[in-house]
């Protein structure tokens, strides 16, 4: 019975290590994932980012060339009408305070789609980290001297149970 208790308790001790061992490296490798999956977030919210920012760029540069389109329509048309002064002056003002306003326009929107990449980077930032922080709970690991002490209390307990049996045995 000593025996047994004793080798039960190192059987159990070898199975916790090893236990232990493929919860290190299951958090191993699914840290490893999730750092993998969270750069593949902000890589596809920084290219989201770009996108828009091409696109606003391309309509910014086709307000500034159809707002010198029409400046440029205004003035020939004004010359060869012998049109001058104030009112030419005052159309082409017009054709560059809507193209400022437009041009302004688009790049607000700009400003609050950088903000709201900046908070998705964030946000991403915080779940990842809190995705790890559940990953990499604390791994028990056995110890090896509270092994040996179940050993030792196992291996006394049937050093008394057979002392028990020999005694009843004899009376």
């Amino acid at each position: 019975s000593a025996v047994i208790g004793v080798g039960s308790s190192a059987a159990q001790y070898a199975g916790q290590r090893k236990q232990a061992k493929q919860q290190a490296q299951y958090q191993a490798q699914a840290s490893a994932a999730e750092r993998q999956r969270a750069l593949q977030e902000q890589r596809s919210i920084r290219m989201r980012q770009a996108q828009e920012q091409t696109a606003r760029n391309t309509e910014i540069h086709r307000i500034a060339q159809k707002a010198r389109d029409a400046r440029s329509t205004a003035t020939v048309s004004a010359g060869e009408s012998g049109v001058a002064g104030l009112s030419v002056d005052a159309l082409l003002d017009d054709y560059t305070r809507q193209e400022s306003l437009q041009t302004a326009g688009l790049q607000q929107q700009g400003g609050w789609g950088d903000l709201q990449s900046g908070l998705a980077l964030s946000d991403a930032g915080y779940r990842s980290q809190n995705r790890l922080i559940g990953i990499n709970r604390p791994v028990n690991k056995p110890s090896f001297l509270t092994a040996a002490l179940d050993a030792g209390s196992r291996g006394l307990s049937g050093a008394r149970t057979g002392l028990e049996l020999e005694r009843a045995m004899k009376s």
